[in-house]
């Protein structure tokens, strides 16, 4: 796959390169069904227990999440990330809140209720979504699947997914940085579901041009999303980690994206690097990156983004869903035209 950037990935290439981080899928796949879940884990515990230093940007808000008022307000995270279709939003909660329930059966009683972190794109072109085909124990499927090792292109949430008119989902990334002399790591992770072909660059390069059919007249609007998490291992505040959040709309521009009015662009950033104890009186924070030191993991955040887009792109197969709807697949796209 062609590299972006001038910065060196890591080890696997994906958001798994930050130490700690797991990602898992649950992926529908029958008929008009295409659809599913997939969790980010900050941290292999108990994450309610031990909150995980988060900020989120919003790039464009034609978006039905849950769990960013809270994160603004506090700056932490309480429950992995979970990403899914528009319509499972609300069951995609209820799961993670059994969940941390079931580990912390003091929620809501003795202990403040828990902050569910749900993510969504529509992927109504190839998925029946009226038929609310995702239930609580996708969500719990997904979440035992989380390994450094995961599967990327139409799987999980990303399986009815379309990017650029082509098939999108899923798709991650890593970069390496050194800031006085010690190395970081920054991974990115989306759900690509967004842009119109003939937008769609490559490194530069105007690659949908060349793939539009010379018939495409018809001109219509951006109204898909991408859903974008960034984690790095820096010692960052909240406050940094929206700043670092904000560099994830550099990438998206660079493969062609213009946060069209119906498009939900949001970006989420965390640390690994200290967590927040749920039951401390003071939080012990590692001493933290200046800002004025921040730019190489600004440069990271951009590159991994685009290229974990391209990186969605080129690992989905080409996919038929509900009612005859298909979606080829970039790589297919290119053996056509070729």
């Amino acid at each position: 796959m062609m590299h972006i950037g001038l910065l060196e990935a890591g080890l696997r290439g994906t958001i798994a390169d930050v130490a700690g981080v797991t990602v898992g899928h649950c992926t529908l796949a029958q008929g008009a069904v295409q659809t599913g879940v997939t969790v980010v884990r900050p941290h292999a515990g108990d994450v309610y227990r031990g909150k995980v230093p988060a900020a989120a940007c919003v790039i464009n808000g034609f978006g039905k999440s849950v769990g960013l008022v809270q994160l603004e307000e506090l700056g932490v995270i309480e429950t992995p990330i979970a990403l899914t279709n528009t319509f499972g939003v609300g069951t995609i909660a209820n799961a993670q809140i059994r969940a941390a329930i079931a580990a912390n059966p003091r929620i809501g009683r003795e202990d403040p209720s828990v902050n569910p972190l749900v993510f969504e794109c529509n992927d109504g072109y190839l998925n029946d979504m009226q038929a609310l085909a995702i239930d609580e124990a996708h969500y719990r499927s997904a979440l035992d699947a989380c390994n450094d090792d995961f599967a990327r292109g139409a799987v999980g949430a990303g399986r009815g997914m379309s990017c650029f008119e082509l098939k999108g989902g899923i798709g991650s990334a890593s970069r390496i940085v050194q800031i006085n002399g010690r190395g970081y790591t920054t991974g990115a992770l989306v759900l690509a579901n967004f842009g119109r072909l003939p937008q769609l660059t490559i490194a530069g390069e105007a690659v949908g041009r060349a793939l539009v059919s010379a018939d495409a007249s018809k001109v219509t609007p951006e109204q898909g999303s991408i859903i974008i998490a960034i984690a790095t291992d820096a010692p960052l505040d909240a406050r940094q980690l929206r700043r670092l959040a904000m560099r994830a709309a550099a990438g998206l521009a660079r493969t062609g994206s213009v946060y069209g009015h119906g498009s939900g662009d949001i970006a989420l950033a965390f640390t690994t690097a200290y967590t927040v104890s749920h039951d401390a009186d003071f939080i012990t924070m590692p001493p933290l990156i200046s800002d004025a030191r921040l730019d190489p993991l600004f440069q990271a955040a951009a590159d991994s983004v685009e290229q974990a887009i391209l990186d969605a792109l080129l690992s989905a197969e080409t996919v038929a869903g509900r009612d005859g709807h298909r979606r080829i697949s970039l790589n297919d796209a290119l053996k056509t035209r070729s």
